[in-house]
């Protein structure tokens, strides 16, 4: 069975029947395991308002938080948010100053309450290239949130997906150089374990991958694990995504007929 959850399914009188639908424990089937979301258009929202862009990223964090609570409180395993990637370095450095204070200024507040909703923290990218305070804020909320075994909140920071490919190419190139793997034994599975997704498994690879903002890109984001991901692009602007953005982007994935190549 699959759930409707869009705004006009519902008549007036029907409206009650939202409060169901808001029941975590009954919203279980067919819900992605696995979301991914490249969060766009803090920017756009802050220049709409005549605000400076740092105002939008200000507020994108804070939908980083409702938005996290939402797809835990769905049922949703892992939640990948595409926070700053290889090529956002080319931004100006007053933008880029504020986006690695973010974290520090943002996490005090933001890991209790994650602890309270038994979320886990999990970073990928290339943290050790990311100033001290930033690793610093950075490595707190992975080591504060350890214990928790619900929902991943994985956050990919100073990630891209092609210096992720390159990086896990190298790690194998270097096991058949040891003689630890032959040529002839590398496999998709040998590639996964070379990931920065290694960890997540069994939900490494996104089921379900948003783009908010209106772009249709994919600006260089799990290149590999998104082989077979539905994919969900809004016109929503990040800042203004909300849970009932979030319910009618995995309406839209469960309407789908996932084949993996084969048929049903």
């Amino acid at each position: 069975m699959y759930i409707n959850w869009s705004d006009n399914v519902f008549s007036k009188s029907d409206k009650t029947n939202r409060t169901e639908l808001d029941t975590a424990k009954q919203l279980n089937e067919h819900i992605p395991e696995h979301v991914a979301i490249i969060m766009d258009g803090n920017g756009r929202w802050a220049q709409k308002r005549h605000l400076p862009r740092v105002a939008g990223h200000r507020e994108g964090m804070n939908t980083v938080k409702k938005i996290t609570m939402s797809a835990n409180n769905l049922g949703v395993k892992v939640l990948t948010l595409y926070a700053f990637s290889t090529e956002n370095w080319k931004r100006p450095s007053s933008e880029v100053n504020f986006l690695m204070r973010l974290p520090g200024d943002s996490f005090d507040t933001f890991v209790p309450d994650l602890i309270k909703a038994n979320v886990r923290v999990n970073v990928m990218g290339y943290i050790d290239q990311l100033p001290d305070y930033t690793q610093k804020a950075v490595k707190n909320a992975i080591a504060n949130t350890a214990q928790c075994t619900g929902m991943v909140l994985n956050f990919a920071l100073n990630y891209g997906g092609r210096a992720e490919l390159v990086t896990a190419v190298r790690k194998i190139a270097q096991q058949v150089s040891d003689h630890k793997l032959n040529s002839d034994e590398i496999t998709d599975e040998t590639i996964d374990e070379n990931l920065m997704t290694a960890s997540l498994k069994p939900n490494a690879d996104p089921d379900l991958l948003i783009r908010t903002s209106g772009e249709e890109r994919i600006s260089n984001f799990l290149l590999w694990q998104i082989a077979y991901s539905e994919l969900v692009f809004t016109d929503v602007l990040w800042p203004d995504f909300s849970d009932q953005t979030l319910k009618d982007c995995i309406y839209q994935y469960q309407q789908r007929n996932r084949r993996f190549g084969g048929l049903k």
